[in-house]
């Protein structure tokens, strides 16, 4: 299994790596011992369409070279292109859409009596719950909470609508029962992830809310650190606030996707919150709950956006000193509103205006991280370094697994998995270094 995009793809995989293993498939991280070999694919922007693209031309390989006797591409690509696809990649076996995928090994076992390409492409309607298995691919000390399915924010330059549908919450007491399980097999952090997770409950007329999921969540015996992504702006309340300062487990951290600062821009995406509004909130944030890291995802080169637009979003990052962030080049993706705006930007200017905020985040970051120099962080322990075994890593609360830095241990012993006092000691531009206390 090859799981490309983003987290909430990843969860899918995993179910569907579940469903195969109690279907007694026995799952290999060599390639070249596969006989079966699935893709699970993005197709949010291009650069993902073409990662995707490459990943099955590359295990195409496989059918030639090592056991494999049938591809599958399963996701977003082929919910999107199942037409295309087709045609143009003959090598592919099956193909199967967002909606499709629990039905894994019951299509496998339906590929054995055809010789012919295979397509399980349906609406995007399905969302999965606790009763069927899924193989945690992280870690055993985390692991992603997935509380619904598809958005139905419609951003005008998004098709994840499109490819996932509209907005699904998962019962309350199936992600309960989700996170016992998998506190039960040890997990100790709990990463809450959905399109928009501020909107949890808002189908649902049980009366449950995010603030009650997240108190459900802080009473599992061994969850240790919970921490939201993907907070749209417009969803994050006084009391979804007040909760995070005082609930301990929830981890001082959030992830609140703005995309851009000027009002202009922000109305052409069709984004619900103003300038004002993300100001606003981000002083508030801050006030009750000192010492919150923020992290935050923009989009630089949407269709109109002018000198004057940019200069307010170098200045909106360089006033606001983001501690984590990451900066997109605008995609135009058919089927969207903005790809028949006009004042289309060029690639250029794009790839100069990228350039120039990662340049000012790089410092930014830096300046922040030298400022944790001398406090105390609670890090989870996961291995050793890279270049290194003379040293430890990890991560510290304020630092989300695989899009955030990593903290370097240079003094003190512990056992992967554990949650540890360390004090900070040096840094880098995304990375800290520190030793641990007792």
């Amino acid at each position: 299994m090859v799981s490309l995009g983003c987290p909430k793809n990843l969860v899918d995989a995993e179910v569907m790596l579940g469903v195969l293993a109690k279907d007694d498939y026995e799952i290999t991280t060599d390639e070249k011992d596969a006989d079966v070999i699935i893709v699970n694919t993005c197709s949010f922007i291009k650069e993902a369409k073409q990662e995707s693209i490459d990943a099955i031309l590359d295990l195409a390989e496989r059918k030639h070279d090592g056991r494999c006797h049938t591809l599958i591409v399963s996701g977003c690509l082929p919910q999107r292109y199942q037409e295309e696809l087709a045609n143009d990649l003959p090598e592919v076996d099956i193909f199967i859409g967002t909606g499709d995928y629990p039905r894994i090994a019951e299509i496998l076992a339906e590929k054995k009596g055809s010789d012919g390409q295979l397509r399980y492409v349906g609406d995007p309607d399905y969302i999965y719950d606790e009763t069927l298995p899924r193989l945690n691919s992280s870690p055993a000390w985390y692991s992603y909470l997935k509380i619904g399915e598809g958005c139905s924010n419609c951003c005008s330059y998004c098709v994840i609508p499109q490819l996932r549908g509209a907005y699904r919450s998962r019962p309350l007491e199936s992600l309960v029962a989700e996170a016992e399980r998998l506190a039960a097999r040890g997990v100790k952090e709990i990463n809450v992830i959905s399109q928009d997770v501020t909107r949890y409950g808002s189908d649902l007329d049980d009366g449950s809310t995010l603030e009650t999921l997240l108190r459900r969540l802080a009473a599992i015996e061994g969850i240790r650190w919970i921490r939201l992504l993907y907070a749209y702006p417009d969803g994050i309340t006084d009391s979804l606030i007040e909760l995070i300062r005082d609930e301990p487990k929830i981890c001082k951290y959030l992830d609140i996707p703005i995309q851009h600062i000027a009002d202009p821009v922000l109305k052409r995406m069709n984004r619900r919150s103003s300038e004002a509004q993300i100001r606003n909130l981000i002083a508030t944030l801050r006030r009750e709950i000192p010492g919150i890291a923020l992290r935050t995802s923009l989009i630089v080169g949407f269709p109109g956006e002018t000198v004057d637009d940019f200069a307010s979003l170098m200045q909106f990052i360089e006033q606001t000193q983001f501690d984590r962030l990451g900066v997109f080049c605008y995609s135009r993706e058919e089927n969207t509103p903005a790809a028949s705006m006009p004042e289309q930007v060029s690639e250029r200017v794009k790839r100069e205006r990228y350039r120039k905020l990662m340049r000012a985040q790089a410092r930014l970051s830096f300046r922040r991280n030298r400022a944790l120099i001398g406090t105390t962080e609670q890090v989870i322990v996961e291995g050793y370094s890279e270049e290194t075994d003379l040293l430890l890593r990890g991560r510290s609360s304020r630092q989300a697994p695989d899009i955030d830095g990593q903290v370097y241990i240079t003094a003190g012993t512990a056992e992967v998995g554990d949650i540890v006092s360390l004090k900070v000691t040096d840094s880098s531009d995304y990375d800290l270094i520190g030793e641990i206390v007792v």
